[in-house]
C-alpha cells in the first residue's frame, strides 16, 4: 500500500445489500472505489452491532483494492490480531475507546497493519498531536459514530489543525460521516484525502444496477476536481 495523496473513494459496505456482500465489494471496486470500508461496531461502545473478525475475514476475498476497517468497539488490544488475520490493511481505533491509544497503534503496526486513529467530533485535533509518528491515517467522524445516514457536522476547522501538524509525514486524513457531493470539497480543501461514503455512494443501486455506484462515486469525485 503506497502512499499517495490523491483523493480516495472509500463506500461503506454498513450501506450494501447484506445478503450480497461479495457482489457487492466486487461491484463498488468495478465502478471505481478506491478503498473498501468496512465500519465494526459493537453495542458497547457505539449503540449498534455489526461484523466480527469472521464476517470481514469472508469479505476479504473479494476485496481487490484495500480493506479499511475502522473498529468502534471497546476494548480494541484483545481484537487486533484476530482482524490482522482477517485480512485488514489498515485497522483504525478510536482514541476514546481506551486508555492506551500509543500501545494500541504499536500493536496495530507490529501486526502488520497500517495503523489509524479516529477522534468523534467532541474530541480535539490536538489529542493526536504525539501519535503522528505511530499513525498512518487519521479519521476524523463528522457525525457521532453508530449508524450510517447521518447529518454531517463540519469539523473543516478540526482537519486543517490536523493537516498543519501531520506536515510532510506520510498520513492519511480520512472523513468518516454525511460525505456527499455537497460536503465532500469542504473537507478536501480543508485537507483530507479519503473520503468514506456510505449512503451517498450506494444510493439508487444495485448490484442489479451497480452503473449508479459509479455515477455517485463520480459526482463526489467531480464536486472535488
Amino acid at each position: 500500500m503506497s502512499f499517495d495523496r490523491s483523493v480516495k473513494i472509500a463506500p461503506s459496505i454498513l450501506s450494501a445489500d447484506f445478503a450480497n456482500f461479495g457482489a457487492e465489494i466486487r461491484a463498488i471496486e468495478a465502478e471505481g472505489a478506491d478503498w473498501v470500508h468496512v465500519d465494526v461496531m459493537d453495542g458497547h461502545f457505539v449503540p449498534n452491532l455489526t461484523f466480527g473478525p469472521p464476517a470481514v475475514k469472508a469479505f476479504r476475498p473479494h476485496v481487490k483494492t484495500v480493506m479499511d476497517v475502522h473498529l468502534m468497539i471497546t476494548p480494541v488490544d484483545p481484537y487486533i490480531d484476530a482482524y490482522a488475520e482477517a485480512g485488514a490493511d489498515v485497522l483504525t481505533a478510536h482514541i476514546e475507546a481506551g486508555p492506551h491509544i500509543h500501545r494500541t497503534l504499536q500493536a496495530i503496526r507490529g501486526a502488520g497493519m497500517k495503523a489509524g486513529v479516529a477522534l468523534n467530533p467532541g474530541t480535539p485535533a490536538e489529542a493526536v498531536a504525539h501519535l503522528l509518528d505511530l499513525t498512518d491515517l487519521v479519521c476524523v467522524m463528522t457525525v457521532n459514530p453508530g449508524f450510517g445516514g447521518q447529518k454531517f457536522i463540519d469539523m473543516t476547522a478540526k482537519i486543517r489543525s490536523l493537516r498543519q501538524m501531520i506536515g510532510d509525514r506520510p498520513v492519511h486524513i480520512e472523513i468518516d460521516g454525511g460525505v456527499d457531493p455537497k460536503t465532500a470539497p469542504l473537507v478536501v480543501e480543508a485537507g483530507a484525502d479519503v473520503l468514506v461514503a456510505g449512503s451517498a455512494v450506494f444510493k439508487g443501486g444495485s448490484v442489479d444496477n451497480p452503473g449508479v455506484y459509479g455515477d455517485n462515486m463520480r459526482a463526489i469525485r467531480a464536486s472535488v476536481a
